[in-house]
């Protein structure tokens, strides 16, 4: 057989788009970058919710997303503030789940 440079091209051609639809799917432990741009936005609304709530202090609470499940760590005074933060998350649209790992301080 012999190798053409329409052959070299069509057969790089077919690499790469193997490896850019490859590199644009999710697995089960890495999201899409569709689900990226979700997980990035319901992140973003969570926080904007905890900024405008006097209760949370917003910078004591990180938050992360996967997949409409939403993460919560950090440190918090009181058990009441831990509480807020969970119902507060869970009241934003698009989440389905909290994971409230956030500890409430020893007084």
């Amino acid at each position: 057989m012999k190798i053409t440079p329409l052959f070299v091209a069509l057969l790089l051609g077919a690499s790469t788009s193997t490896l850019v639809i490859s590199g644009c799917a999710g697995t089960s432990t890495r999201e899409s970058t569709g689900e990226y741009i979700d997980n990035t936005a319901l992140t973003a609304r969570v926080k904007a919710a905890f900024a405008s709530d006097e209760v949370v202090k917003a910078r004591d609470v990180s938050v992360e997303s996967f997949r409409g499940t939403v993460q919560l760590s950090g440190f918090v005074e009181t058990s009441g503030q831990k509480e807020r933060a969970e119902s507060i998350a869970k009241s934003i649209q698009g989440v389905q789940a909290v994971k409230n790992n956030i500890i409430v301080k020893a007084q």
